[in-house]
């Protein structure tokens, strides 16, 4: 056999060489396996199985201590540091993290996960043949992943970001004790800001597929968002000069996404509802505040 790094397999020990550790091999090639890296004082003819990884001097190395994921395998993962020149690094349990390369992130630097973030990502090698983690696509999450419940619809549940789009983000719903999860989309109009990959977001199921993957929302149903977003209206109401804005129902969408962070039909069904309740007034593309009549 051939020793491959991201792998356990279990290798004879050949040797103590202090003070560093124990050369283990596979009958073809040996491997330094550091005392720092064992659990138990170990001597020539016995067996240990250990994971095979790359030191920091790219030197093929050994460990006995178990990976949270071994290559080729699915995991998530904490990053709990970033390079400005190499990318993510994530815990795998050995003592060592494992590289997220910018490579495998988007472009824009406000979708990056962040220390703290937990991102869904396989094991594989580099050109080197050293470790690094590629984020997980929809091919391997789906493997996981299991049809929603259609007692899912309209609950709120937790979510992981496994890739942001323009269009729309893809998440991986907490499956709690059902099972690993369900993969599901926030279309662009149901996200109330951009969102990272490896970020947890709070979600609401509005309706499932055929296929058992869900659609959802970081929204509101329509009547209690609708109630909301008029409250954040008349807010900004209330602090301008005289109670008006130059903000009406024929105000570009982009404006009103900036302004109020709501797409433009729901700030009309918001402004619908200050008008009803005779609350607002509107002339000339211009929404003012009514004063109270003495």
């Amino acid at each position: 056999m051939s020793l491959e790094a991201g792998t356990l397999v279990t290798l004879d020990v050949t040797r103590e060489v202090s003070p560093y550790g124990y050369f283990v091999t596979d009958g073809e090639r040996e491997v330094l396996l550091p005392y720092a890296e064992t659990n138990r004082k170990l001597k020539a003819g016995q067996q240990a199985e250990v994971f095979i990884y790359y030191d920091s001097e790219d030197r093929m190395a050994a460990t006995m201590n178990r990976p949270m994921l071994l290559l080729g395998e699915l995991a998530l993962l904490e990053v709990v540091d970033l390079h400005p020149r190499f990318g993510a690094f994530l815990e795998m349990g050995i003592g060592r993290n494992l590289l997220l390369p910018f490579k495998e992130m988007p472009e824009l630097h406000e979708l990056r996960p962040q220390v703290g973030d937990k991102v869904f990502v396989t094991m594989d090698h580099d050109r080197q043949g050293r470790l690094v983690a590629r984020l997980a696509g929809e091919d391997v999450l789906s493997e996981k992943c299991f049809p929603a419940p259609q007692a899912w619809r309209n609950q709120w549940l937790d979510a992981r970001v496994y890739k942001p789009l323009q269009m729309g983000t893809f998440v991986v719903c907490d499956g709690g004790v059902v099972g690993f999860g369900v993969i599901g989309l926030i279309p662009s109009t149901e996200r109330s800001r951009l969102l990272r990959v490896g970020e947890e977001v709070s979600v609401r199921v509005t309706y499932i597929r055929e296929d058992g993957r869900v659609n959802l929302s970081m929204r509101q149903p329509k009547e209690k968002g609708r109630d909301e977003d008029a409250e954040r209206v008349l807010a900004v109401l209330r602090e301008r000069p005289g109670g008006a804005m130059p903000y009406s129902d024929q105000t570009e969408a982009d404006l009103i996404k900036s302004k109020f962070g709501i797409s433009k039909s729901a700030f009309k069904r918001a402004l619908g509802k200050l008008m009803k309740d005779g609350l607002v007034y509107q002339e000339e593309n211009w929404t003012y505040l009514k004063q109270e009549e003495n």
